[in-house]
């Protein structure tokens, strides 16, 4: 991490010549402009080295197709600008840029007051929910993802298709393959730990040419800001090494798909003491298996939350290792929800987010159902053991159509979000559907052109 004075410092002395102000998108993607670092300095006495930007960059696709329909920003109110305020406790290098740092931005309007639909507000609301009921949320992501030998450009001229991984063979926890790929994956995690962000360990995953890289876990916040800086830092160490990665929820539908299982827990307000375990360290305490309950109760209200695209529900198949399942068991990897850990340690693992998640919008929902089950001391009924692919238990919306009901039906999701961003991720979630009904596949095209 870097302090406001070492930065004055490294700009002074031409060791940083670049400053990345960013904010995460819709989609979990920064967004944000290169700013000359001896202006960036300048500008911290002035305005905090706030920049502006179009406040249509909270109302496009992955595509940056601007869509019809928010209330938030449109044509009709001239998609004006908004401002990214720095959040400094975020400033740190980026190794594999030359001279570069980078920040992450709070977006608010002119006035200084929170743009209630970005997704890092949504999150803070949460959090802040969270610490007035006398909680603070610590969570840990684990983000999959797929390396093929092509590059990114060679990947877009062959369509996508017919890729080759990085393996020929599935590598999960297999250390003879993955050291075949350690000259990248080193690489990414030497790069995310020099820049301040808490590496664990690295390790090969149920696909081919499929890695996993471990976070430490932090603040429901840090965490958030970590996951997006090391999965845009990750495809551009790719890029940069003329490789292709994907954090695409399904690549192939005959091979594993890649997940984002969120870890959370809540602790005392400044995190000195977990509150989920109680007696020896083994049983769950009351907050804990009302928290429990309350992501139970949700999960199919939020799942668009967790899942945003039609290729997230790919993930969703029998015997693949994404959940079907709305259920939990202890270390049991077949439900929808783990238990895992002891004492301090003790926390929930969700296995519904697929890799395609934006975290922020994902630890929002992760929060607002627990806190709900909280609120309502839901049970979260009696652990599951068995197979969960076959178990008699409430089931994942089935596709992105079943998921935009749900949300849209639903009071919990609506309360916590607030009005406004409520509304702001359902007609997302409807454009991209929408957008998916304006596309003639290549599978309608190879069944019906001349059979039909």
């Amino acid at each position: 991490m870097l302090s406001v004075a070492q930065l004055r410092e490294f700009v002074a002395a031409g060791e940083i010549d670049t400053v990345l102000v960013v904010f995460p998108d819709m989609q979990g993607r920064f967004m944000g402009k290169r700013v000359v670092g001896s202006f960036f300095v300048d500008e911290l006495d002035h305005n905090g080295g706030s920049i502006e930007a179009c406040d249509y960059l909270l109302a496009v696709d992955v595509d940056m197709k601007v869509l019809d329909g928010f209330r938030f920003t449109s044509w009709e109110t001239g998609y004006g600008d908004f401002v990214c305020r720095p959040d400094l406790s975020t400033l740190r290098r980026v190794p594999w840029l030359d001279r570069t740092a980078l920040v992450i931005g709070d977006l608010v309007d002119h006035y200084g007051d929170p743009i209630p639909v970005s997704p890092r507000a949504m999150l803070r609301a949460q959090i802040d929910a969270a610490a007035r009921q006398g909680f603070e949320v610590m969570a840990g992501t684990e983000l999959e993802f797929f390396l093929y030998r092509q590059s990114m450009e060679e990947a877009s001229a062959q369509h996508f298709r017919d890729l080759t991984p990085s393996s020929d063979y599935i590598i999960d926890y297999h250390i003879l393959h993955t050291t075949k790929d350690e000259w990248l994956i080193r690489k990414i995690r030497n790069d995310m730990a020099a820049a301040g962000i808490p590496v664990e360990n690295s390790k090969g995953e149920a696909g081919k040419g499929q890695h996993e890289l471990n976070l430490r876990y932090a603040d429901a916040l840090a965490m958030a800001d970590n996951h997006a800086f090391y999965k845009n830092g990750a495809k551009e160490i790719a890029a940069l090494a003329g490789r292709a990665l994907t954090f695409m929820a399904k690549p192939r539908i005959d091979d594993a798909g890649s997940s984002c299982h969120v870890h959370s827990s809540l602790w005392d307000l400044g995190g000195d003491a977990s509150l989920m375990a109680t007696g020896d360290g083994t049983e769950m305490s009351d907050t804990f298996r009302w928290y429990l309950g309350g992501l139970l109760a949700t999960a199919a209200d939020f799942t668009i939350c967790w899942a945003p695209f039609i290729n997230s529900y790919k993930r969703y198949q029998p015997g693949s290792w994404a959940p079907t399942a709305i259920g939990w068991g202890t270390d049991n990897r077949t439900l929808g929800f783990r238990v895992v850990g002891m004492g301090a340690g003790m926390r929930v693992e969700s296995r519904i987010p697929g890799a395609d998640c934006n975290p922020y919008v994902a630890l929002a929902a992760t929060i607002a159902g627990g806190l709900y089950g909280i609120e309502h001391r839901i049970e979260p009924g009696d652990v599951y053991a068995g197979n969960g692919y076959e178990a008699d238990l409430p089931r994942i919306p089935h596709t992105l159509v079943d998921a935009i009901e749900r949300f849209e039906c639903s009071e919990v999701a609506r309360s916590a979000f607030g009005d406004d961003a409520h509304f702001h991720l359902l007609h997302l979630a409807r454009q991209e559907w929408a957008e998916f009904n304006n596309t003639v596949t290549d599978w309608e095209l190879r069944r019906n052109f001349e059979q039909m």
